[in-house]
């Protein structure tokens, strides 16, 4: 049997040791109101299909490992999203191009759960520049009361 180490073990990064680790969550919630108007929005009638939704801003230097939606009170049926990220700055980057699905294709916001991430087919990425974590609408206009919490997990690497 042969051991195979991968170069540079001892100093790799590690992070995520309480209390004094990099690793994070960042929480962002979104609620509606039983006419299906977001809470504290900019926009008097509720989402629809294809607007993007802003929710939260993501720090430059973050390295995005991951995303849960919980869903605590069902939006409107059959509505879901797309979830990912877009610059503040409105200019994309060659290295890390932004992604309206980063996260997920389609997350449903129709029904209570708890959903992992399921873009598997992205690596995990730093952010070079501050980025909006944005929802895209998808499925049906809003036209209920609903309740997300968006958790992305992360290291903190510092500034690019």
């Amino acid at each position: 049997m042969v051991t195979v180490n991968k170069k540079y073990l001892s100093t790799s990064s590690r992070f995520g040791g309480a209390p004094y680790g990099n690793a994070v969550l960042h929480r962002f919630s979104l609620s509606a109101l039983a006419n299906g108007v977001l809470v504290d929005s900019d926009k008097a009638t509720p989402p629809a299909i294809g607007d993007v939704v802003r929710i939260g801003i993501l720090s430059a230097g973050l390295l995005l490992v991951d995303g849960k939606g919980i869903v605590s009170a069902a939006f409107t049926a059959l509505a879901t999203a797309k979830v990912g990220f877009q610059y503040v700055d409105g200019i994309d980057s060659a290295t890390v191009p932004q992604d309206d699905d980063y996260f997920h294709a389609a997350l449903a916001l129709n029904a209570q759960g708890r959903t992992e991430a399921n873009n598997v087919a992205v690596a995990p990425v730093v952010l070079p520049k501050d980025a909006y974590l944005i929802l895209t609408w998808a499925g049906a206009a809003n036209a209920a009361a609903g309740a997300l919490d968006y958790v992305v997990s992360g290291v903190e690497t510092g500034q690019p």
